[in-house]
């Protein structure tokens, strides 16, 4: 039977397919070789989109639930529950990862004319910080969606790793390689040894000198921009007639994408609209009780986002809130994109510093830095990561597609 490579990322998802000899990105939605992991259950038509798909019409305000990141909750005690889709049934999120993982392996068989059951899965250094049972548990559920739409043969390779063989594909002599996979949810650093005549082996553990990660990419930063932005203007961190800050929780919560439905629950909108009197400017409560009402979180969600995305791209953006009060708009730039992830940079940046370290290598002996996942498009993250690596070369690869191109060449090793 044929195989491919499925890079499930927690913001944008991939697949590799052969192609004779070679091997190619298979078309997951139209054209496009790479889609947002996105689902959109469209309670209106009865029907499943996804991808841009998914956003548009969840966007356009047909009823239904839009499910995104649905990566970010393996391992974690979310994973097993269910969740409302808004017509009256449930759905466990595990469920959900499965049926994401259907549409890419049904767009790789089409794309080979052959049915395919045998698959390698991309996955993070630690899906969960710091508790290797939760970790374990993680890829046991990714396995068991894999399973249960009918791949038989799975085998696992870590994403930093997969970016280091497409790195090492064009190089010409030996290096040690930083790889730097800063994606929607995971932040994952590998030094590895390099070179044209490793790429031959299939077995490269002993290339890998060490491998790190921590839960923090590019939806922490979205999350920030949206609490120390969008959400100030619904009351976040103002005080009440007695200098108390006000409760925080709804604004977490609608920061955070898969806890946003929660927020639409009957009883907490009812105890959100008691909390009127808290609120020294009700301007701030009147907007927030929109929100709610109107079901604004997710879109609330893709202003923040879009917003680092514009900056990224060059200059400063505005964030227009027309659905929450008319004219109500909020000019971003960098400086506060910047200010914004402080934390969360600190925190890669250190990350990739404990990497090399517990190889036991100076930072003088990396050779390069090999950017993939679409947050090294952040030009102060990567920046940030350089500095940290002075004497390395940065080497930027595709951000949404490295992985998967990796994923297809170790899925070539182990099933030739």
């Amino acid at each position: 039977m044929n195989y491919c490579a499925i890079d499930f990322g927690t913001s944008n998802s991939a697949v590799a397919v052969p192609d004779g000899t070679a091997l190619r990105l298979a078309p997951v939605e139209g054209a496009y070789t790479t889609l947002p992991t996105s689902v959109f259950f469209n309670t209106d038509e009865d029907t499943r989109e996804f991808g841009r798909a998914a956003l548009a019409a969840y966007i356009d305000g047909f009823d239904g639930r839009l499910m995104r990141s649905m990566k970010s909750i393996l391992g974690s005690p979310l994973a097993d529950n269910s969740t409302d889709l808004g017509d009256g049934s449930a759905i466990k999120y595990t469920d959900v990862i499965a049926i994401f993982l259907d549409h890419l392996k049904r767009s790789a068989e089409k794309s080979v004319g052959a049915p395919i059951d045998r698959a390698v899965l991309g996955r993070p250094v630690f899906f969960v910080d710091d508790d290797p049972r939760a970790d374990q548990m993680a890829q046991k559920q990714l396995e068991t969606a894999a399973r249960a739409v009918g791949l038989r043969d799975i085998h696992f390779q870590f994403e930093p790793i997969a970016a280091a063989f497409d790195y090492e594909s064009r190089l010409t002599r030996e290096g040690l390689v930083l790889v730097a996979d800063i994606g929607g949810g995971t932040s994952d650093f590998s030094l590895v040894r390099v070179g044209p005549d490793r790429m031959k082996r299939v077995e490269r553990k002993d290339d890998v000198l060490a491998h790190h990660g921590v839960h923090v990419a590019g939806t922490d930063f979205d999350r920030r921009v949206e609490l120390t932005t969008i959400l100030r203007e619904l009351g976040y961190q103002t005080l009440d007639p007695e200098g108390r800050e006000i409760p925080n929780r709804v604004y977490f919560d609608l920061a955070t994408w898969h806890l946003i439905n929660t927020v639409y629950a009957p009883k907490r909108v009812s105890e959100l609209g008691l909390m009127r009197h808290l609120f020294t400017e009700v301007k701030h409560h009147d907007r927030l009780m929109r929100v709610v009402e109107r079901r604004l979180g997710h879109a609330l969600a893709a202003h923040a986002e879009e917003a680092k995305i514009g900056v990224a791209a060059g200059g400063e953006t505005v964030i227009d809130l027309d659905e929450v009060e008319d004219d109500l708009r909020l000019a971003f730039d960098e400086a506060q994109l910047i200010e914004a992830g402080q934390d969360e940079t600190r925190r890669i940046v250190a990350a990739a510093r404990d990497t090399v370290q517990a190889a036991g290598v100076s930072t003088r002996d990396v050779s390069a830095i090999y950017f993939t996942g679409g947050s090294t498009g952040l030009a102060f993250l990567s920046g940030a990561l350089a500095q940290a690596f002075p004497d390395a070369e940065a080497v930027f690869g595709d951000r949404l597609a490295s992985v998967a191109t990796g994923l297809g060449i170790h899925a070539q090793r182990v099933f030739a």
